[in-house]
């Protein structure tokens, strides 16, 4: 658990054509962000792994104008955690990239999470939420009256990395409910679709399940402690460490929902020729104790492969089988 390309050139040298083997190694960027010039700790330990395999790995930063992208065989979106506040950018520079894993397609679709409608309506079971528009003109006083009056809830926006803008609020703390009716409108007046959603009990007492999918199969999957533990205010965003279980055998039903999402999302982008390279479906519970959709990353997630046993062997094969023929 836990070939490199021979080419034949011909070298002409005292007017005598001489053949010469000459061999390379195909070279894969795998693509972060300024924060991490050198990758972030789990991508970290793929480049040895990699170059075990023939495979030569680099690190390059997505918006360094001194890439050179037609030089790699594969381009592997990994933690480009900066793409939300500039993701125009973002997509114009993965639509030019060739050899992009996952797809130029696959990125637009999926760093709005408006996919998670799509989803929906293909019979995945995701997280009720209410969509807050800026087009719907919405002034206090709506926005009051979508929140719940009781429990706590969830704002965030539609396009973002992880869990930055999120915030958790309590409806029936009227300090918390006021603070996140400001959120929410200054989000809107600055053109942000926002997503409001019941926070669900079962995340404080079981956390999140993440399902690893490579190539299109299950891998492996790790469970995550919650992180939301009051209100997004820029800086002062209120979250816990993340904690991580890995080794965790996922039940039938969250690998159906998993499942289901991923095809979803295939059926979503037209059935694309190549299953995604690379995953990662987030499931909780929900008040009934059914598994739902919490987010498909199909863009820059953490695939956590040092968790799981064969976890780094199981990424880099999928990357290397992309660029080394059968």
């Amino acid at each position: 658990m836990r070939k490199l390309t021979v080419g034949l050139i011909y070298v002409k040298r005292n007017q005598e054509s001489v053949k010469t083997t000459m061999s390379k190694a195909p070279t894969v960027a795998l693509v972060t962000c300024r924060d991490f010039p050198e990758l972030d700790a789990y991508d970290a330990v793929l480049p040895p792994r990699l170059a075990s395999m023939g495979v030569e790995a680099q690190a390059a930063v997505w918006d360094d104008p001194a890439v050179d992208w037609d030089q790699f065989s594969l381009c592997v979106v990994r933690s480009t955690w900066d793409y939300a506040p500039r993701r125009e950018e973002f997509l114009e520079w993965a639509w030019r990239v060739p050899r992009l894993a996952n797809s130029a397609a696959t990125i637009e679709w999926n760093t709005d999470k408006h996919y998670l409608r799509d989803l929906e309506t293909r019979g995945v079971p995701v997280v009720p939420t209410t969509w807050l528009e800026p087009d719907a003109g919405l002034n206090a006083r709506g926005l009051h009256t979508r929140m719940p009056a009781l429990g706590d809830f969830v704002l965030k926006p539609a396009v973002a990395a992880g869990s930055i803008g999120a915030g958790r609020y309590t409806a029936n703390d009227s300090q918390l409910r006021g603070r996140a009716i400001a959120y929410a409108l200054r989000q809107l007046a600055e053109g942000h679709s926002m997503m409001l959603q019941r926070y669900l009990p079962s995340v404080d007492l079981k956390g999140e399940t993440s399902l690893i999918y490579l190539d299109g199969r299950f891998a492996y999957a790790v469970r995550k402690d919650a992180m939301l533990i009051g209100p997004d205010e820029g800086q002062d965003r209120m979250y816990q460490a993340e904690t991580l279980e890995g080794g965790y055998n996922p039940t039938d039903e969250e690998l159906a929902v998993a499942n289901g999402a991923i095809a979803g999302a295939m059926d979503a982008l037209d059935n694309p020729l190549k299953p995604f390279l690379y995953a990662r479906a987030d499931l909780v519970q929900d008040q009934d104790g059914r598994s739902v959709l919490l987010e498909l990353e199909l863009t820059e997630p953490s695939l956590f492969p040092e968790l799981a046993v064969g976890g780094i062997e199981q990424v880099c094969r999928a990357i290397a089988g992309r660029v080394i023929p059968t």
